[in-house]
């Protein structure tokens, strides 16, 4: 395990105060947090063998909505498919799978979904594992291991670290391509303040596979994947991936987008999974992720501050909001792409969380739904959110 205790952050406010419907339009253009909804945890552990170890949670019951409420939620949103993984004590309670793929063949339970965002804690948890492993640091600069040519001539990029990278303090935009010039550049200096970026997830990419001289998909698979039998997860369209099985994805007239199939992986975006798979990885999540103490802590403490006025902050690879009724907290991360609106909420305090896939544009009233219905706090949290 690598960090720094001298070179560790506390929480930083922004740079300029971010109201919330301010914040709303800031994230509204970018594709993959559209949908977000942001919640923090705080996790009280034991270690046992030097592995963390979640206390066991309190008792505290979902109230899944019926298959028939859910049914009625995607026909009055226009989802064609949606998948839920409901975890509760601490475990994956059980998963629903509802609609039909392309062609009108009824979804099967394994039904293969693009996640969207949901391909960032799954890159986290693979970089925080090699931390752990003390194989990688948090705070050492990615520069000896890959510096992006556009920012080259800018010494900037020496500031640039995986901390900053999962806390979303890189400077950088989402993406270059919807910049001017098409060409990555600093906004500000790297951990001067919060923004979101998925070329920051890339960045740090580019870097874990100059070092290993492996692929991502490489990586997630030895680390996370295969030790958590996620074998329908993937972060490229392999050869071996079961098209027939693949949900497909819907704008908001319902129409179809012609399927990307991407052939190398994209540390932000693309993930391919199954509810099952996701929600085995969110119930690793909830028992501590098989990380040390330090790595977990470091994990779910916040690094920066989003909208202090509201308890927003970041951690890495989640978003994170504290003081919700039951001295409760929670864990989250959304994703909204093309024709994905994804999410998943973990409340570690009680051991419940939720992992929610549609299929398309318009899911983000289905999800809204769902989290309202299932969990006592989940009001509270969405209100946190409203204008």
């Amino acid at each position: 395990m690598r960090l720094s205790r001298e070179q560790e952050p506390g929480i930083t406010e922004p740079a300029q105060a971010i109201g919330f419907s301010n914040f709303l339009k800031k994230i509204k253009h970018m594709p993959s947090i559209r949908s977000l909804q942001q919640t923090l945890t705080w996790v009280w552990p034991i270690v046992t063998a030097g592995v963390l170890q979640a206390q066991p949670p309190k008792q505290m019951a979902l109230t899944p909505p019926s298959p028939d409420s859910l049914r009625h939620w995607m026909k009055a949103s226009q989802v064609p498919t949606l998948g839920i993984a409901y975890l509760e004590a601490g475990r994956l309670k059980q998963t629903w799978v509802g609609g039909i793929l392309p062609g009108g063949v009824p979804a099967p339970a394994n039904t293969i979904f693009y996640v969207a965002s949901l391909t960032k804690p799954v890159t986290a948890l693979t970089t925080l594992r090699l931390i752990d492993q003390g194989q990688w640091s948090l705070d050492s600069p990615l520069a000896p291991d890959w510096i992006d040519p556009d920012v080259q001539a800018d010494s900037l990029h020496n500031r640039l670290t995986s901390r900053l990278v999962l806390s979303h303090q890189t400077g950088f935009p989402n993406w270059r391509w919807q910049e001017k010039a098409n060409k990555l550049s600093f906004g500000f200096p790297p951990g001067a303040r919060w923004q979101y970026s998925g070329e920051g997830y890339e960045y740090l990419r580019h870097a874990l596979e100059h070092r290993f001289g492996k692929s991502l998909d490489e990586l997630a698979d030895s680390l996370v994947f295969k030790p958590l039998g996620m074998r329908d997860s993937r972060y490229c369209w392999t050869p071996t991936m079961p098209e027939n099985r693949f949900a497909g994805s819907y704008d908001k007239a319902g129409k179809p987008y012609e399927t990307y199939r991407n052939q190398e992986p994209n540390a932000a975006n693309w993930l391919l999974t199954t509810v099952e798979d996701y929600g085995h990885f969110a119930q690793w999540v909830l028992k501590g992720a098989g990380l040390s103490r330090p790595v977990f802590d470091q994990m779910v403490k916040a690094q920066v501050a989003v909208i202090p006025s509201r308890q927003v902050a970041w951690g890495l690879g989640w978003a994170l909001v504290e003081g919700l009724p039951n001295n409760e907290y929670a864990l989250f991360h959304g994703g909204g792409g093309q024709g994905a609106t994804t999410a998943v909420l973990l409340l570690p305090q009680s051991g419940r969380g939720l992992v929610i896939f549609t299929n398309s544009d318009t899911g983000q009233e289905v999800y809204k739904r769902i989290i309202r219905h299932s969990l006592d706090v989940g009001p509270e949290i969405l209100q946190r959110f409203e204008p």
